[in-house]
Formats: structure tokens, C-alpha cells, sequence
């Protein structure tokens, strides 16, 4: 899953943990998930701006290519970005970068599945109109495949 990061306009800092260290000094395998969900929570704060009094958001589906190792002293960032819009669900790429004085490198990539689901009703709904839109204006128009 090659990704170009220039069709990617969001990105956030994630701060590395001691706690996120295996026994070789790599990030653990399973931290990535919780640095995907740090990245989707600040995305749907800032651009789609989601109403979670209204609905919520669960995870469908994780995939994860481990590219190349991150360590603790290393500087990273995850970019995001809506690629597919349905009915109820979304498609989110992660792609989590190494910052380096010669630039980015892409140590990992990934791909979420997201349901727009009602808690109390406990079933998936159809997203939001004003949050779907966003999500299409902001990672232009065109890129995202919608399908609803």
C-alpha cells in the first residue's frame, strides 16, 4: 500500500510513550492502532467537527503495513485522510511518517473502517449530512470515492 502524501492535507503530532516500547526498543505492533485513533480523533475534531451528542463512531475494520521500525527518540506524525464515503461507513488512511532532516518517511500505513453508529439505539446509521460534507470538501472533491 504505497501511499503519496501529498494528496494528504491533515496531519498531527503523536508524542511516543516509553510505554508504547517492545523489548527491542520498536514500537510495539499494536500502539500503531492507538496512534491511528489519536490521529482519526483530532481529524473528526477539526475538520469534520463531529457531533458525538448526536452519533458516534465505530471501528469496522484495521488494516496496518509495517514499513519500517519507529524507536523512542524518533519524531513522528500521522497523516489522515476520508477516501470512501458510504451509506453508514467511511474508509480513513493513516500513513505515519518518521521526520528526518531530510525530510518525511513513511514507516507505516493504514486503513480504518468506520461505522457512524447510534449508541443508545445500538446500531449503525447513516452519517451525518454536515459531518459527510465536510469530509468531502475538506480531502477534495474527487479523491473520495463516494458511494451512498
Amino acid at each position: 500500500m504505497a501511499e503519496n502524501i501529498s494528496k494528504y492535507k491533515y496531519k498531527t503530532p503523536i508524542a511516543i510513550r516509553f510505554s508504547d516500547m517492545d523489548a527491542y526498543g520498536h514500537v510495539n505492533n499494536a500502539v500503531y492502532l492507538t496512534y491511528f485513533e489519536i490521529a482519526r480523533s483530532h481529524y473528526w475534531k477539526d475538520v469534520a467537527k463531529w457531533d458525538w451528542n448526536e452519533s458516534g463512531v465505530i471501528l469496522g475494520r484495521s488494516e496496518i503495513n509495517y514499513l519500517k521500525p519507529i524507536v523512542m527518540h524518533d519524531e513522528i506524525a500521522c497523516y489522515v485522510r476520508v477516501t470512501r464515503i458510504g451509506n453508514s461507513s467511511f474508509d480513513v488512511m493513516h500513513v505515519l511518517v518518521k521526520i528526518t532532516p531530510e525530510g518525511e518517511e513513511i514507516c507505516t500505513t493504514g486503513k480504518t473502517v468506520c461505522i457512524s453508529y447510534d449508541y443508545s439505539a445500538n446500531k449503525s446509521i447513516t452519517i451525518p449530512a454536515a459531518q459527510r460534507q465536510r469530509m468531502i470538501d475538506y480531502d477534495e472533491p474527487g479523491l473520495i470515492s463516494n458511494t451512498h
